[in-house]
């Protein structure tokens, strides 16, 4: 039967509950020192010995006593005896007296008597003897014991995470083995009939299963080790009996799916059996707040919901911390950042959002985008993303310019090439190019022709893509111009055909714009600020005018104009799945779903660069694909894209 969800919890209520029940425990194993990698120390560890453990050679050459060698010059140099020779790893015999050198390899043990070390290159041997050409000062080209880590020396507190600097630091020190704490056992269930794993071939009405591997790979990124139990159909009994395996394998469960309040989500009941069972049932969160917090004999289980980003999210707050906790991570490892926000947010009063973003680097710091539309069930809304911003339960807008914080899901990793603007396959073609030719990072980010126009005025963008048509019939330069950009480039790209996408066949029979007005046809429309928003607007607004009236009076007759899609595919997508009859997009995506196209004109699609960008590597080489046979024979093959006569032409708006 369908139910309600029990009292909707703030985070910290949610948190407080949970710790009611529930105390992470930190427990110390002890690991061979090459498997310690990433992990955390559990103890303070020391030097067991001197490094170096003795005074060693830093240069082939000879050891000598360096008060023998300071009359050298290059013209008088100084003669001396050989009486021996010292390698690496042995033991000297010999001594170094009055007049005397012995020859000694890098890394050999100095030996007694020598308090310097001739370079090879400074000398000639004769016979018995060697030449020294330049003095040297006692201690030259000699490392003393102990002068590395003295034996008794702290050389990694406890709460450290091991990397390849401490781990080679202790393995010149001779251990053999460190305490850490022992990383917490996640066990991960996916539930849900429409569910199948990578690999399987897909069929209609299913997915893959996504929420397993992306929750497997952030327990591991977070300290953990995960244990995939795999999927479970929506069944109660299969589902009671792999969270009784999850509990008896792991100190974490969590699932994901089946938390909601429909009628064939079960999940509340089955964790309502265990004891004390469910305690958290609906957090004030967003995306996620179908989450359900369970307690089994002191072991969490958490309940996620089936969306990637609803799943993640909850993961990020609830879940996370707690593995960090028994991981012995500290939060501080955390990365955040201050960053302005790009454009304006609006948010759900009464819950707190988890707001995802992409950060990029301008000239007056860096600043946020974010992620556009309904994102809680997207998989790219946290792939493609460099963190969050959390907004509180009683925001309702962040302006565009605002300073907030973004959390990190991870290091942020400052791209070669940053390209903001308009979607088009075209620049994935010119990207794939361009890494077959250097492997730069490009990071792309589609927030329409004006949005890109205004991240190079702001120097975000190293180079944005736009088709924006002037009334004057010109695209794009005139309408830089009327945004007051200076110092930037327009390099001309390719043209790309525009035109209506519909279904195979054209069913609804459109030949149109005229057709969106009538009651049978269901449009898609593009978002704001992109060129093709601007194109559709313009035919349209002729047609308002052909009717006599007013665009908005024309526009609110249109079945779907205020539905937005992002990308060129999405619109393809939509009417391919029915949810469209008809939107507007270029034609390579048409013929790539296999729908029909009605052109309407070929658009020049170019590239907007800031003046003082022209000197990175990355652009210069960007634009060389741009202008290259491999470039313009690639996009003959994709349908409605092509270079053409100013294809690379560079005009200056100064």
């Amino acid at each position: 039967m369908r139910k309600v969800f029990r009292d909707v919890v703030t985070i910290d209520e949610a948190r407080n509950l949970l710790f009611k029940y529930f105390s992470p425990q930190r427990t110390v194993e002890t690991v061979p020192l090459y498997l310690a990698v990433n992990r955390v120390l559990a103890n303070d560890v020391y030097a067991l010995t001197d490094v170096p453990p003795f005074d060693r050679a830093t240069m082939d050459g000879y050891a000598v006593r360096a008060e023998d060698t300071f009359t050298a010059e290059e013209d008088n140099p100084v003669s001396l005896k050989v009486t021996g020779v010292i390698e690496a790893g042995k033991k000297p015999e010999v001594e170094v007296s009055r007049g005397e050198a012995i020859e000694i390899a890098t890394g050999a043990m100095m030996p007694k008597g020598a308090n310097a070390v001739v370079m090879v290159e400074y000398t000639r041997r004769r016979g018995d003897e060697i030449e020294v050409f330049k003095p040297v000062s006692p201690g030259e080209n000699v490392m003393y014991a102990g002068s590395d880590i003295m034996a008794g020396e702290l050389i990694a507190r406890e709460g450290s995470r091991l990397t390849h600097r401490e781990i080679g630091v202790m393995a010149a020190c001779g251990i053999k083995e460190v305490e850490v704490y022992r990383k917490p056992r996640v066990a991960i269930i996916s539930t849900g009939n429409e569910l199948i794993s990578p690999g399987e071939k897909l069929v209609k009405g299913k997915i893959y299963d996504v929420n397993s591997y992306s929750l497997a790979a952030a327990v591991e990124e977070n300290g953990g080790e995960a244990i995939l139990i795999g999927i479970a159909r929506d069944n109660e009994a299969e589902m009671r009996r792999m969270i009784d395996k999850a509990l008896r394998e792991a100190d974490i469960v969590m699932t994901s799916g089946s938390t909601s309040a429909g009628a064939g989500d079960v999940m509340y009941r089955i964790l309502d059996e265990f004891d004390p069972g469910v305690i958290v049932h609906g957090i004030a969160i967003k995306p996620g707040k179908p989450a359900i917090i369970a307690v089994s004999d002191s072991k969490p289980i958490f309940g996620l919901p089936g969306y990637p980003t609803s799943a993640m999210t909850v993961f990020e707050v609830m879940v996370a911390p707690v593995i960090r906790e028994m991981a012995g991570i500290s939060e501080s490892e955390m990365t955040r950042l201050k960053a302005r926000l790009a454009l304006k947010v609006f948010s759900a009063e009464g819950r707190r959002e988890f707001l995802p973003v992409n950060v990029v680097e301008g000239a007056e710091g860096y600043s946020a985008y974010p992620v556009s539309g309904s994102y809680s069930g997207a998989v790219t809304a946290f792939a493609f993303t460099d963190g969050f911003v959390e907004i509180p339960e009683n925001v309702v807008m962040l302006e565009e310019g605002e300073e907030i914080e973004v959390r990190l899901f991870s290091q942020l990793r400052p791209a070669d090439l940053m390209i903001i603007g308009s979607h088009c396959v075209g620049v994935d073609i010119l990207l794939s190019i361009l890494r077959e030719k250097k492997p730069y990072m490009s990071k792309v980010i589609n927030v329409g022709s004006t949005g890109g126009i205004l991240a190079v005025k702001r120097g975000e963008a190293d180079i944005a893509g736009t088709h924006l048509l002037d009334e004057s019939g010109v695209y794009n330069e005139p309408i830089i111009r009327k945004y007051g950009l200076r110092n930037v480039l327009l390099v001309k790209g390719y043209l790309r055909e525009q035109g209506l996408i519909v279904a195979r066949g054209n069913p609804k029979r459109i030949r149109g714009f005229e057709d969106l007005l009538r009651e049978d046809v269901t449009f898609i429309n593009r978002n704001r600020g992109s060129g093709t928003r601007i194109l559709t607007d313009m035919y349209l607004r002729e047609v308002a005018k052909k009717r006599g009236v007013s665009f908005q009076e024309l526009i609110a007759s249109i079945k779907g104009y205020t539905v937005e899609a992002k990308t060129h595919t999405s619109v393809a997508v939509a009417v391919a799945s029915g949810k469209a009859d008809v939107g507007v997009g270029i034609k390579s995506v048409a013929v790539n779903y296999g729908l029909d196209f009605i052109p309407l004109r070929s658009e020049e699609y170019d590239f907007l660069i800031r003046r003082d960008r022209m000197e990175k590597e990355a652009v210069r080489d960007f634009l060389e694909c741009l202008t290259s046979e491999e470039f313009a024979s690639r996009l003959q093959k994709v349908d409605g894209l092509k270079v053409y006569e100013r294809t690379g032409e560079v005009v200056e708006i100064d």
